[in-house]
């Protein structure tokens, strides 16, 4: 049992003195004992072999995130039973991780089929308790009502982690939805529409607590448009302060491209492009206050 007294112990059995846990507001890590995280990534270069495919996951949708990322991003910025708020909730990786560490989740999902696929991943007990999952659009005001309400049914003014992870661009095609940014009609309004979405997110946010985006870059009319850091400009223009910009491998996640390698091999060296081979994770922070008007 982890000892919380400020003081130093003494472990009676060996008579060795037993430093006190020291933590973070925002994750359960003991600082007087880090060296024994070596799972916990520090760097800006991941990498990873294959994707997870145990504790509920399975690749069961194109264009979810690896679990390991979820792993990785629980650990390290939240504690036990925070919750965790993802609005682009997809098949579910972030509440099944959530569910995974012992955290709590609401995600949204715009599609309803997909709302009712992924609830069948969980019990009744953790749909009404630990996993709340909202059918909306998540730029809308509606939708940001809708979460608060569930945050307040579950004992929370705010959540304690936001998980963005939008479609990047138009790529790949969603739903017929309009409300999708995948059906966007240019690159501007997608920024624009995830500019809203991340200001709810960022409404929705605990004060000094931090934020993911998970998102890659895209060619389109031979040249490179870099959505990734478009949308980091626009996390910054909500108020969110950039804490780290780390690249992720996607070699050996990325079904098409690996089944036609080739073929990508071949449009690049004719076309003068590289092959993407990486996508990015951003970390922020929420530790702008909001400024009040005056009457």
């Amino acid at each position: 049992m982890p000892i919380s007294s400020k003081k130093k112990a003494i472990n009676k059995a060996t008579l060795e003195v037993v430093k006190p846990v020291k933590t973070k507001p925002y994750n359960d890590i003991d600082l007087n004992n880090w060296k024994l995280y070596e799972n916990i990534k520090t760097g800006t270069w991941w990498e990873f072999s294959s994707r997870e495919k145990t504790g509920g996951h399975s690749y069961d949708y194109h264009g979810n995130y690896i679990p390991q990322i979820a792993t990785q991003l629980l650990t390290r910025y939240t504690k036990k039973n925070d919750i965790v708020l993802d609005l682009f909730f997809g098949s579910g990786t972030t509440g099944i991780e959530a569910r995974n560490l012992e955290r709590r989740c609401i995600g949204v999902e715009l599609k309803q089929e997909m709302v009712n696929y992924v609830s069948s991943k969980f019990n009744s007990k953790e749909l009404v308790v630990d996993i709340n999952i909202i059918q909306g659009d998540s730029a809308s005001e509606k939708t940001k009502e809708k979460i608060q309400a569930r945050l307040d049914i579950m004992g929370e003014s705010n959540a304690q982690f936001l998980i963005l992870h939008p479609p990047y661009d138009d790529i790949i095609k969603f739903s017929d939805k309009k409300e999708d940014l995948s059906n966007c009609s240019s690159t501007e309004e997608f920024y624009e529409l995830f500019k809203k979405v991340a200001k709810n997110g960022y409404d929705l946010l605990e004060q000094n607590r931090f934020a993911a985006l998970i998102i890659g870059d895209k060619y389109a009319n031979s040249r490179y448009i870099s959505l990734g850091f478009e949308c980091q400009k626009r996390m910054e223009e909500i108020g969110f302060t950039t804490k780290a910009v780390i690249v992720k491998n996607i070699t050996g996640n990325e079904k098409a491209k690996g089944k036609t390698a080739n073929l990508w091999r071949y449009r690049a060296l004719s076309g003068g492009f590289n092959v993407f081979e990486h996508e990015y994770i951003m970390i922020f922070q929420k530790t702008k206050l909001k400024r009040v008007r005056k009457k």
